[in-house]
Formats: C-alpha cells, sequence, structure tokens
C-alpha cells in the first residue's frame, strides 16, 4: 500500500470517504512483545483528534505500573483543564475495576474478567468512547471466562463510530475473522535471548 494507497477498491457502493471512516475493530496478536505498546501509542492518537478514549486492562496485576498509564492519565488531566485532546479512562481488572470497587473484598478472577465485559457492553451500546483499549483481553477468551461468541457478535453489531483494539497472545480464529485489521507480532530477536532482564523505559 505505497502512501497509503489501498491495492484495491471493492464495488460495495461505499464513498471513498464512507470508507475511510469505517469504525475498526482491531487486533495485536502474536508471541512477540509490542502489542500493548501499539494500542497505546494508537490510544495517544485518538486523544490528539480529541476522542474519548478507555483503557481496560485484563489479566495485569493491579501493582503492575507501565509509563503509558501515567502519560495518559496526565494528558486526560490535561483535556479536563485546558479542553485540548480527549477524555481519558484507564481500569485494571487486577483492582477490582474502579466503577464497582468494593473495599475488603476479593472476587474470582474470572468473574471479575466477565465484570469488565459487561461494563464494556455497556458502555458500547451507550457509545461512551470513541476508541477502546482491551488490553490482553484474548487471554479471557481463551481461558473461556468470556464467550468468544458473544464479544465477537457484540463488536461486530456495535453501535455509531466505535473503534476497538483488542491486545494478547493466541486470540481466537473468529475474532480474527472479525477483524478489519489484525497485526500479528513475531520475533525476530530480543535480548532476553542473550540472558538480559527487562529494563525500565523499554519493558515498563
Amino acid at each position: 500500500m505505497p502512501q497509503g494507497k489501498p491495492d484495491a477498491v471493492p464495488d460495495d457502493g461505499l464513498t471513498t470517504r464512507q470508507r475511510r471512516n469505517r469504525p475498526l475493530l482491531i487486533v495485536h496478536t502474536g508471541p512477540m512483545k509490542g502489542k500493548s505498546t501499539a494500542a497505546f501509542g494508537l490510544a495517544l492518537r485518538a486523544w490528539n483528534q480529541g476522542w474519548p478514549v478507555g483503557v481496560f486492562q485484563f489479566v495485569k496485576s493491579a501493582k503492575w505500573k507501565v509509563g503509558e498509564e501515567t502519560a495518559l492519565l496526565a494528558l486526560g488531566e490535561v483535556h479536563e483543564r485546558t479542553g485540548q485532546g480527549g477524555p481519558v479512562e484507564w481500569h485494571k481488572m487486577g483492582a477490582g475495576w474502579s466503577w464497582s470497587r468494593k473495599p475488603g473484598t476479593e472476587v474470582d478472577h474470572a468473574e471479575a474478567a466477565r465484570e469488565g465485559w459487561r461494563e464494556i457492553s455497556a458502555r458500547l451500546r451507550e457509545q461512551r468512547h470513541t476508541l477502546y483499549v482491551l488490553d490482553e483481553f484474548t487471554y479471557p477468551m481463551k481461558w473461556g471466562w468470556v464467550d468468544v461468541g458473544e464479544v465477537v457478535e457484540t463488536l461486530t453489531n456495535r453501535p455509531g463510530h466505535q473503534h476497538v483494539v483488542i491486545t494478547g497472545r493466541d486470540a481466537a480464529p473468529e475474532l480474527v475473522a472479525a477483524a478489519d485489521l489484525v497485526t500479528e507480532m513475531t520475533k525476530v530477536k530480543h535480548p532476553m535471548d542473550t540472558g538480559a532482564k527487562g529494563q525500565k523505559g523499554i519493558e515498563w
């Protein structure tokens, strides 16, 4: 696709503008690092366009702090103060989901994942965000915590102009088939191959 031009134009009755502005379902999968990093980079672009951004982190511990969280929440504060960019929300399953956190209670991981998906489904119906980042959401589907068919149906039939990016290894074939854009991260080389551990600024 030189200079962003498609190789072929389908006879689908849509104008160039309509085809270019379709809401996209995006999947970043594969065994190599960079899946979440790419999704958070997309969130930065969305913020710059003034889009409401919602990030939902599955699986990761609440104690695990990623640099993008700090940066994007700071940009959300910039929006609140100045009107620049767009609003940002960041929710973590390991933190008990900020919309329903109950101090002192322990929730089964599978039920917490289902609760997160129920909230996301409701937000999609309400058209709450323009970009949704569902980080590591392939794992709850792989482990059977969330029904793949329900996810695909909900995302395929979501209303309005809402982009969704899902990250994680082993994306379900049904999800890959339904997606508009799928990137597979594969390893060529990695510092860990020579015994190096992850380092700040690169891994977090």
